[in-house]
């Protein structure tokens, strides 16, 4: 494989894995300041040993999500110095307050947090876990408006060959970046909800037939989860349609790829399913099972909109952005040759499809737990335990399935050209990458691949320690006087981490 071709997988493999701990975090984050919020509320001894059981499972996330970040910005200096230099000045800002805001504000509260436990007044304690928890919320509006101005260049002027910004303000509300909040929010509420229902449903199941103590912590964990990831679904479904029509008007090859439509249509049909060789881009051998007209719907708001497929695009790139690459050394094997403008059609066209599945499972599971557990019933079917703990997978392929479709359909652009933008303010991704060798490239992948390996290994070996451990293993013993109220037991129990 050639440079190009390996810093992708790099940044890939490296991206994806720490997009499996930011959803979690996120959405843990949220719903352990709101499990404490109801214990300082109530005095009621259930939501404190939610807050610390759910707690002790967010901090060995965050700390994986940590580690495994710190490569991500290193990355673009070390395998995409080129697309540093073209775009430091506009990338850098919001980056800058991600580090410099978001983080250090999340990692001061956290620290008060788990150290502030019959430190703090309970309140000052609350306090620090919503700002730590809204603080993981400003650190994802940083990221995503950075990744945003890539799939749609706003607020800068281009000098002397690279854009400098003039309105940090545009940058920041992007109308892309409005539509992507919202939506990766609710994914990661998504994510956080289908690890409740899963946890707290297999304690629930393990331990049906004998007087549990805690049963009433699983039981309102799975239902706090059950009713999070319906409306988190409710709310990707809406955020998706936002997203999609800008996709209609931003990138066109993109939303043709998502739909492997070869050929333009009015009305566009929604493709449900594909049958035959979806990457040749003349759909000759493809057969598609479709519902008339929803496409030029999601794209526009109306049942007659022509969507334009990718044979047609392809003309148009060509006429907007040369048929071939620069004959320039710095393109190795690609200088001269000619750019093919549509993404990879298999990746694009099933991605979209699992990011749908996978987050409509997750959502259907939950539904169905809260169904299986109304009215105090527990599950006793075997079939349950193994249904809800593999639904904690569904909600992180459906993320992850959807990044991968979103970074893939922009190719062959890393900057993707805005359709009213300023002229000249796009990069195609060959012109992105480092002056490297491929054995430099093939060091750095193999090392971190393996690293990050390892660090997989230490997180399931420490989630799986403390889920099984359950209540008992976050709370200190028990007081031994047992006259004492739940309320006085409370203000004894520390936070032992």
């Amino acid at each position: 494989m050639e440079v190009l071709e390996l810093a992708r997988w790099q940044f890939g493999i490296t991206t994806v894995y720490h997009f499996l701990m930011v959803p979690l975090t996120i959405g843990l984050s949220i719903l352990v300041a709101v499990m404490q919020t109801a214990w300082v509320r109530t005095g009621s001894l259930k939501y404190l040993k939610m807050t610390k059981f759910w707690g002790k499972l967010l901090l060995v996330n965050f700390a994986m999500g940590v580690v495994t970040g710190l490569v991500q910005e290193f990355q673009f200096g070390m395998s995409w110095s080129a697309y540093s230099r073209f775009v430091g000045d506009v990338f850098g800002a919001p980056l800058a307050m991600e580090g410099l805001v978001a983080f250090f504000v999340e990692s001061t509260f956290l620290g008060l947090w788990i150290f502030g436990w019959d430190r703090l007044p309970k309140k000052v304690h609350l306090a620090c876990a919503w700002a730590f928890s809204l603080a993981t919320m400003a650190s994802a509006y940083f990221i995503l408006a950075a990744n945003s101005w890539m799939q749609h260049p706003v607020g800068v002027t281009f000098d002397n060959g690279k854009p400098t910004m003039n309105s940090i303000w545009a940058v920041l509300t992007n109308n892309t970046a409005l539509a992507a909040i919202p939506h990766t929010l609710a994914g990661a509420f998504s994510v956080a909800a289908a690890f409740l229902v899963g946890v707290a449903g297999w304690h629930l199941w393990r331990r049906r037939k004998s007087d549990d103590e805690h049963r009433e912590v699983w039981r309102s964990s799975l239902r706090l989860g059950g009713w999070v990831g319906v409306v988190a679904f409710a709310v990707l479904a809406i955020t998706g349609d936002m997203q999609g029509k800008l996709m209609f008007e931003q990138q066109p090859m993109k939303m043709a790829s998502a739909e492997a439509l070869c050929h333009t249509e009015k009305p566009a049909s929604f493709s449900i399913l594909a049958i035959g060789d979806v990457a040749n881009a003349n759909c000759e051998s493809v057969k598609t099972f479709t519902v008339p007209a929803l496409l030029s719907f999601l794209a526009h708001n109306d049942f007659s909109t022509e969507v334009k497929g990718v044979e047609n695009l392809i003309g148009e790139y060509q006429a907007k952005y040369g048929t071939n690459y620069p004959d320039d050394p710095a393109l190795g094997p690609l200088a001269g040759k000619p750019i093919d403008y549509v993404p990879n059609l298999p990746v694009t066209y099933w991605g979209f499809r699992a990011m749908i599945g996978f987050g409509a499972i997750s959502a259907g599971i939950g539904l169905l737990a809260l169904w299986l557990t109304r009215r105090g019933r527990i599950p006793g079917g075997r079939w349950f335990p193994l249904l809800v703990l593999g639904g904690i997978a569904t909600p992180f392929i459906g993320n992850s399935a959807g990044w991968i479709f979103t970074e893939m359909g922009r190719q062959p652009f890393v900057v993707a050209p805005n359709p009213t933008g300023i002229d000249g303010v796009w990069m195609f991704t060959a012109r992105a990458v480092s002056q490297l060798s491929t054995g430099e490239v093939w060091t750095s992948l193999i090392v971190l691949t393996a690293l990050y390996g390892v660090l997989g290994v230490v997180e399931v070996y420490l989630m799986r320690k403390y889920v099984r451990g359950g209540v008992d293993a976050v709370m200190p013993p028990k007081p031994q006087q047992d006259s004492e109220s739940d309320e006085d037991k409370d203000d004894t129990l520390a936070f032992a981490y």
